[in-house]
Order: structure tokens, then sequence, then C-alpha cells
């Protein structure tokens, strides 16, 4: 047998490190995850009101230059 009993110890010890660099990983992607979905969700808010306010301008414009056809052909 390789692996004498004053092997197991520092075998279950490295796997105990190793478990808990795994957990602190996880918790740090969790975390970024986290924030990452925050900010998503914030810029598609701006992104819905941005396409309203072009909408809207884009409107008022094509009014305007309505008007401004109207005008000339009234004229």
């Amino acid at each position: 047998m390789t692996n004498s009993n004053t092997d197991q110890p520092s075998e279950l010890k490295e796997l105990e490190e190793k478990l808990n660099q795994l957990i602190e990983q996880y918790n740090s992607l969790k975390k970024e995850n986290d924030s990452l979905k925050t900010k998503q969700e914030t810029l598609v808010r701006e992104k819905a009101k941005l396409i309203e306010k072009t909408t809207l301008a884009r409107i008022r414009v094509e009014e305007m230059i309505n008007r401004l056809k109207a005008m000339e052909h009234g004229s």
C-alpha cells in the first residue's frame, strides 16, 4: 500500500483547502453575477426610457415638419 496512515491527514487537509477555495470562488462569482444582473436590469430600464424619449422626439419632429409643409402649401 503506497498511502500510509500519516499521508491521509495531509491529503484530507489538501482536499479541505481546495474545497474552501472553491467555496470562496463560488461566493465571489455569485456576488459578481448578482451585481451584473442588477446593472443589466438598470440598463434595460434606461434603454426603455431612451427609446420612449426618442419615439416622442421623432413624433414631435414629424408633427413640426407636417405643420411647416401645411404652412408652405397654405401660403
